[in-house]
């Protein structure tokens, strides 16, 4: 049981290549696929940190490699779907774009900060990633989001500036930061009691 949230972990990543691989070379059960592979991702996200901590194994390079399969997980079911409907993503090209400065500038800060990148898992991004799995879900299944699409756009901007001010304010580099209060609270001094389910 170890070692299983770092099976977890790279099973998330195993998954990101299949899901781009699948899309680039489309074929009529690429969806479902994908979409299979986007549920059980997610499933895994919450599952390794959860078992990490029960067994006393989430070290700082595990919870590292967590956000960075996060990242490369999400990344490549965003490139999935340009490749499948192209048009979904282009118009709307100038708001990703911005969020995926934002999500740049987090990593910058936190780099040039403690020289090494956040691991936060703060509960807004938590929350932002189920909403990419809606939003992706609609766009794949359905070929269109509508407002959802917004609502997870408002909400990735919140959460990218939630872990911009988490990386200004911790003294030094800490993972499993709820929010950027939590991170107020530590620079202060004040311990923070961790929540399994969201840490």
């Amino acid at each position: 049981m170890k070692r299983l949230p770092l099976g977890l972990i790279i099973f998330r990543c195993i998954a990101a290549i299949i899901i781009f691989v699948t899309a680039y070379n489309y074929r009529e059960w690429a969806i479902p696929l994908i979409i299979a592979l986007m549920f059980l991702g997610l499933v895994s996200d919450v599952l390794d940190g959860i078992i990490a901590r029960k067994y006393e194994v989430a070290t700082a390079t595990l919870r590292r490699l967590d956000s960075q399969a996060d990242m490369v997980f999400w990344l490549s079911i965003g490139l999935a779907t340009y490749c499948i409907y192209p048009h979904l993503i282009m118009n709307t090209i100038i708001e990703i774009r911005i969020l995926l400065g934002l999500e740049v500038l987090c990593y910058v800060v936190s780099l040039v900060k403690f020289k090494r990148e956040s691991a936060s898992h703060a509960f807004l991004s938590k929350m932002w990633g189920l909403s990419l799995l809606a939003v992706f879900t609609a766009m794949l299944g359905f070929e269109g989001s509508g407002i959802l699409f917004y609502v997870s756009l408002v909400l990735g901007y919140i959460a990218h500036l939630d872990r911009l001010l988490i990386s200004l304010l911790l003294p030094k580099w800490t993972a499993d930061v709820p929010s950027a209060y939590h991170a107020w609270r530590i620079r202060k001094g004040f311990e923070i009691k961790r929540n399994p389910l969201f840490n």
